[in-house]
């Protein structure tokens, strides 16, 4: 059995795999998101221990004599945040999430202070980074920045109480712009341009290597064998990546949870920045991914039936309904509810619903909110695309991909084959197992194998040149209110 450990925003969860590919069964821990300041995200990094813990042994409860049989466990986590420790690996303040704005001067700080920053990081300096995160607190909490002597990853801090190493690995490391994504090694211009050192970074090792073997004394706790060995594991979109089998040039994925996430897997660095694409190392060697990211995707569905005084399942039966007259004319949305980054790096960037008549109604708005996490995304495609970058097909993956509905739309508005896979449980939790059982000494050809395919939505040639010039005006809309959100623009009392 192994065992895959996935730490995201919302939930912590575990998830067993069998040798023969299954899943044996999953738990979860939830979190919540603490907002002290507008545009201020953070967690405390020991409640995801805690949780952690809560979950393994919700596990073990449910599933002991295959959880016994545990001999490798994977990682996979929200990239970007920072959890900074003092030497004696105490947590100094609550960890900085990938979705904190509080750093975009210090974006621009780290692009003069590091002119190499975009060449040797393929990224644009963006507040959700681990970099400008640091140097935030450099400039506003500078007794902690002093005695800051470790970063580690969300993940990472998870991997010191299993097993007492700190070790991260290239596919999460390329998120903080500390890292040389090419040669997948800490840069130490990039550390220097933010006043830090390799002496304050982690190891690394390959997402398929071993980082380490459980403590003996946690392993007793658990009713695990001594020696279990731990992966280095992957950032979440990486992780997703190795559950659905995305690992040749080609293969991609789009991931709508609370923020969307578009992942094209190649064989080499190609960097993008000019378009605000992501290009990471993927948590395989001698791969890369580019993704193209949108900062709320199916929490903007959440959000407008929560609004409606509604649930997701009702809403998208009302929006299935809709004849296509009035979907033509639905108003246009910008899905900007916590600012964007493909293709715009625009923290400062708000929602927006276009085009409202006394005609429009529930069933038009939740329209307009799936409508436009698509056109957003497809924003990103394009600029995929622009750099040379093609997805043969995609699957889908998180909670946005239980909608036959949508699905449809992004295969139309992509003009690319979309797919779900069965049993549900693909995604991050089940790659981090699959690189657990890696670094324990699976046969790649057999654990990396594709899930097999649930449905498959083809492209319907009319549906996708009337999303093309929806496309238009959505990006015509953005343009002209984009002035708006300037932070420094006076404002009506």
């Amino acid at each position: 059995m192994y065992l895959g450990i996935d730490l995201g925003t919302s939930e912590v969860k575990v998830l067993l795999l069998a040798s023969d590919g299954s899943v044996i069964g999953t738990a979860g821990t939830p979190f919540t998101v603490s907002r002290p300041k507008p545009r201020w995200a953070e967690q405390n990094p020991l409640d995801w221990w805690e949780g952690t813990r809560t979950a393994l042994f919700a596990l073990r409860e449910k599933f002991p004599a295959e959880f016994a049989q545990v001999r490798g466990i994977g990682l996979s986590g929200q990239m970007h945040g920072a959890v900074l420790l003092d030497a004696s690996d105490r947590v100094l303040r609550p960890a900085i999430l990938w979705n904190d704005m509080r750093s975009d001067k210090e974006c621009a700080e780290l692009t003069e202070r590091a002119p190499e920053l975009h060449r040797i990081a393929g990224n644009l300096a963006m507040p959700g980074f681990t970099a400008p995160k640091l140097l935030w607190v450099a400039h506003n909490e500078p007794d902690i920045f002093k005695q800051t002597a470790c970063v580690l990853l969300p993940k990472d801090y998870l991997r010191l109480h299993l097993t007492g190493t700190k070790v991260s690995d290239p596919s999460d490391a390329a998120g903080t712009l500390w890292l040389d994504v090419a040669r997948r090694d800490w840069s130490d211009a990039l550390l220097a341009a933010c006043d830090m050192s390799r002496a304050q970074m982690p190891a690394l090792a390959e997402g398929s290597e071993p980082s380490g073997t459980l403590r003996p004394e946690l392993a007793r706790e658990l009713g695990l064998r001594e020696g279990v060995v731990v992966a280095a594991g992957g950032g979440d979109n990486a992780a997703s990546a190795i559950g659905i089998g995305a690992t040749e040039p080609g293969d991609g994925f789009l991931s709508l949870g609370t923020s969307g996430v578009l992942c094209v897997v190649g064989d080499r660095f190609r960097p993008n920045p000019a378009s605000a694409v992501h290009a990471f190392c993927h948590a395989i060697p001698d791969r890369w991914h580019q993704m193209s990211v949108i900062l709320s995707a199916a929490s903007c569905l959440r959000w407008v039936c929560k609004l409606t005084s509604t649930d997701e399942p009702a809403l998208l039966a009302e929006i299935a309904l809709l004849k296509p007259e009035s979907t033509a004319i639905a108003p246009l949305f910008l899905p900007y509810l916590s600012g964007e980054r493909t293709p715009h790096n625009d923290p400062f960037a708000q929602g927006v619903f276009f085009g409202m008549t006394h005609a429009t109604d529930r069933a038009l708005l939740g329209y307009s909110v799936l409508e436009g996490v698509t056109l957003a995304l497809t924003d990103g495609l394009d600029a995929l695309r622009s750099g040379g970058t093609e997805a043969h097909a995609l699957s889908l993956l998180g909670g946005g991909a239980r909608s036959a509905y949508w699905g449809q739309m992004f295969a139309d508005a992509f003009d690319t084959t979309t797919r779900t896979h069965g049993g549900g449980e693909t995604g991050a939790a089940l790659g981090a197992a699959r690189l657990g059982w890696l670094a324990a000494g699976g046969d790649p050809a057999t654990v990396l194998a594709k899930p097999p395919v649930k449905d498959e939505f083809i492209p319907n040639p009319e549906r996708h040149e009337l999303l093309r010039q929806r496309l238009k005006g959505f990006r015509e809309l953005y343009r002209h209110v984009r002035p708006l959100f300037d932070p420094a623009r006076p404002r009506l009392a």
